[in-house]
């Protein structure tokens, strides 16, 4: 008789199979500086305009997939409090003021071509909304502490149309697990991951090399 082997669901196989790439990009030395209140409002303007160019990348890609795996949801836009939040940060010509990293434009690159595969996105989705939603509220208290900021500038950590954060998360999680994908196709999803985390890494690792002292 041959076992049966049961796979993992996928949300738990992203958390497990990134579990380093993550830990590195959170170690950084933009970003503990930061959340430690040892940069300026400056590093922070800066890293909401990478943000923007990715965020742009990835919802356009979102917003092509023919088949989106039921993972898009307008509750999670967030390209337009990003731009709320540069017009806070630099004044009404944000547009003119704020710059792209090399490492943001690689990144936003390999979101673009995501458009054509929902496993990809499905990846990049994961990495950026669930980490938005997670430690990404830790982030928006840091900043508030050291920085002085109350709800202006800081937008992009707000989800008005998510009135729980928990069970959207799970829901999220629960539409992850849920893509027909077999074990070749869920092992290219997690490397796909482990490549956003390595993407963010070197967006810090630039922002470092201007704002790190």
């Amino acid at each position: 008789m041959t076992a049966t082997t049961t796979l993992s669901p996928l949300s738990v196989a992203l958390r497990e199979g990134t579990r380093d790439e993550h830990e590195t990009a959170e170690r950084s030395g933009f970003v503990e500086l930061l959340l430690s209140g040892r940069l300026d409002r400056a590093a922070y303007a800066d890293l909401a305009a990478q943000q923007l160019v990715i965020y742009t990348a990835l919802e356009a890609s979102g917003s092509r997939l023919e088949d989106d795996g039921h993972l898009v949801f307008d509750e999670l836009t967030r390209v337009p409090a990003i731009e709320q939040d540069l017009a806070h940060l630099y004044g009404a010509g944000w547009r003119t003021e704020i710059r792209v990293l090399p490492a943001t434009a690689a990144y936003a690159d390999r979101l673009a071509e995501t458009a054509d595969s929902l496993p990809r996105y499905a990846a990049h989705a994961y990495t950026r909304y669930l980490g938005d939603l997670s430690g990404g509220q830790i982030i928006k208290r840091m900043l508030q502490r050291h920085y002085g900021f109350t709800s202006e500038g800081i937008a992009f950590y707000d989800f008005p149309q998510i009135h729980k954060l928990k069970p959207f998360k799970d829901v999220y999680r629960e539409r992850l697990d849920a893509l027909p994908l077999d074990g070749a196709a869920r092992a290219a999803v997690v490397e796909e991951a482990r490549l956003a985390f390595r993407l963010n890494a070197d967006v810090f690792g630039e922002l470092g090399a201007t704002h790190v002292r």
